[in-house]
């Protein structure tokens, strides 16, 4: 079993899609291991986005992804990171495949609903962040 963090970013939130998300994921027969609302910190972003910190849009997404609140989740499954980053569609919903969130709800590259790890790395770094092991459920 493989373990991803998705968020559903400010924008998700604010369209009421937490619901759809989660419903995409469990359809595909992925489970929500943990679960959680928030409202980053401007640092707790930085934090968050540690590894793109030299690149030109880090200000933008930190600033957007402490605008308001977050939903995190733990979702587990057989090739999780893969089947989650395939639900949610290229990074650019003008590039994303229909059916998938991004190309669905997704307004631009930064305002793009959801976050999914892109490797076992990043998932592991991105839980923890999130989540201490007593927060995370066998089902």
């Amino acid at each position: 079993m493989e373990r991803t963090l998705s968020i559903v970013k400010p924008d998700g939130v604010q369209k009421n899609l937490i619901g759809e998300v989660i419903r995409r994921f469990e359809n595909a027969g992925l489970r929500i291991v943990a679960l959680k609302m928030l409202r980053l910190t401007k640092d707790m972003a930085r934090g968050f986005y540690i590894v793109h910190k030299d690149k030109p849009f880090y200000d933008s997404l930190t600033d957007f992804m402490s605008s308001g609140p977050v939903v995190v989740m733990v979702v587990e499954g057989e090739g999780a990171i893969s089947k989650v980053r395939e639900i949610m569609g290229a990074t650019n919903p003008r590039n994303a495949a229909p059916g998938t969130i991004r190309h669905d709800f997704a307004s631009d590259v930064e305002h793009n609903i959801v976050h999914g790890s892109d490797s076992p790395q990043s998932a592991g770094f991105e839980i923890g962040y999130f989540f201490s092991d007593i927060e995370i459920h066998e089902r």
